[in-house]
Order: structure tokens, then C-alpha cells, then sequence
């Protein structure tokens, strides 16, 4: 539990982290394009750079600026394949003055950091609240089924493995229990929250408190209250 409630804290900050970034960047280049002027310019070479697994080519541009000097620049956005050719043409961004912020006029090269990082941040931050969000909604539903609920007695069957959810090498438990509906004879399966101990020892009766929706015996909360609770 207290790995979760890390993990939720670190997966939210990075997101908020690299939302913030590329909201910044969006801004810096919204504040570029209202004052920068436009040349003509010229591809002149691919950069080709090498990561463990991968290659980007960078495209070198030479333009010539407001006083006429030659200048000569490596975009700082590369791709692969490579999205410019050696000799063809393209239009330079740049603040006058300013030759060295110079950048490509493509959608990549002025907003391609901003999607990327936004991107990033996005599924970060929606990791971290959702992990904020779904115990609270889960507490939210138990909270109402124990107001308003009718109380049954599910029969214990078993303590169980949660395998479809690892963390930090480790799998939670639950415990399962079924009840048979009176009036239609339909049997419930029955599934506790995830717990991160195994209760086993601490079951001693084959009656487990379920509070159901009458409506909807789909609807329920196991009531684990009886366990100890985990330290930490």
C-alpha cells in the first residue's frame, strides 16, 4: 500500500511536471511566430545521430538573414525517415536580430516538443489521478452500500490471487465468498477489495458481512472490517 501511495504521488507530479513544460513551450512558440520573419532557405545537409536502438536525421538549413549574412543552422526536431532532402527548399522562422533562433517553418519543428511532452505529461498525470480517483469512487460506493444496502451473509469459498494486477513484483489478494439469492435462487459470486496481505489465518468463520444493492446484487461491497489492518 505504501508503494501505491508513492507510486500515485511520483506518477502525478511527473505529469503536472511535463504538462506545465509543455504548456511553457507551447507559449514560447505562440510568443516566437507573432515577431519572427520569414526567409527562404535551403537544406544542406542530414544529420544523421545514433541512440541505443535508433538514428535521427537532423537537417542542417543555411539562410540568409535581415543584413544579408549567411547563416547556418541544425534544427533542433529530426525524424526518421528524414523529413527534409539535401538542396530543397524551405521557409526559415526567426526573431529579427536573432538569427540564432532560427527554426524551420514546419508544424514538427515549432510545435512537435510541446505535442510530445504534453503527450507524456498527459498519460503520467491520468495514471496518477486515476489512481487517486478510483479508490476514493470505490470508498464513495462502499460508503453508500453500507447506508443504504441490504446486509447478507456470503459464504466464505476461498482467498485468491488478484494476478491481473502486479506491483512491485507482488499481487494482491482477495477474498471470495458466495451468497444464494432467496427469491430466485441465483448464487453470487462474491470479490473483497484488493487486500496486500493474505487473510487466510485471520478468517475464522464461514460467514462474510456483504452489503448488496437489492435492486442490483451485482452491486456490493464485502465488508473486510473484521481483518487487522496493515501497517504502513
Amino acid at each position: 500500500m505504501k508503494t501505491f501511495n508513492t507510486l500515485r504521488v511520483i506518477f502525478t507530479l511527473i505529469g503536472l511536471g511535463m504538462l506545465a513544460g509543455a504548456s511553457f513551450s507551447f507559449q514560447s512558440t505562440s510568443t516566437f511566430l507573432e515577431t519572427a520573419t520569414a526567409k527562404p532557405g535551403v537544406v544542406t545537409d542530414l544529420i544523421y545521430s545514433r541512440s541505443s536502438d535508433s538514428g535521427t536525421y537532423y537537417p542542417v538549413v543555411r539562410f540568409e538573414d535581415e543584413q544579408g549574412r549567411s547563416v547556418e543552422f541544425q534544427s533542433s526536431s529530426g525524424s526518421n525517415p528524414a523529413s527534409y532532402a539535401r538542396g530543397e527548399s524551405v521557409r526559415v522562422l526567426f526573431t529579427p536580430g536573432e538569427p540564432e533562433s532560427a527554426r524551420i517553418d514546419g508544424f514538427f519543428s515549432l510545435w512537435g516538443m510541446a505535442l510530445i511532452v504534453g503527450g507524456i505529461g498527459s498519460v503520467f498525470f491520468l495514471v496518477g489521478a486515476g489512481m487517486f480517483m478510483v479508490p476514493a469512487l470505490r470508498n464513495g460506493k462502499a460508503k453508500k452500500l453500507r447506508q443504504s444496502g441490504q446486509l447478507v451473509q456470503g459464504r466464505y469459498q476461498r482467498v485468491e490471487q488478484n494476478t491481473g494486477l502486479v506491483m512491485n513484483g507482488r499481487s494482491p489478494f482477495q477474498i471470495v465468498c458466495q451468497w444464494q439469492h432467496p427469491a430466485t435462487s441465483d448464487v453470487h459470486v462474491f470479490r473483497s477489495d484488493n487486500l496486500w496481505f493474505d487473510p487466510t489465518q485471520h478468517i475464522q468463520t464461514d460467514s462474510i458481512p456483504v452489503y448488496i444493492d437489492p435492486a442490483n446484487p451485482r452491486r456490493y461491497w464485502v465488508d473486510t472490517s473484521f481483518l487487522p489492518k496493515l501497517s504502513g
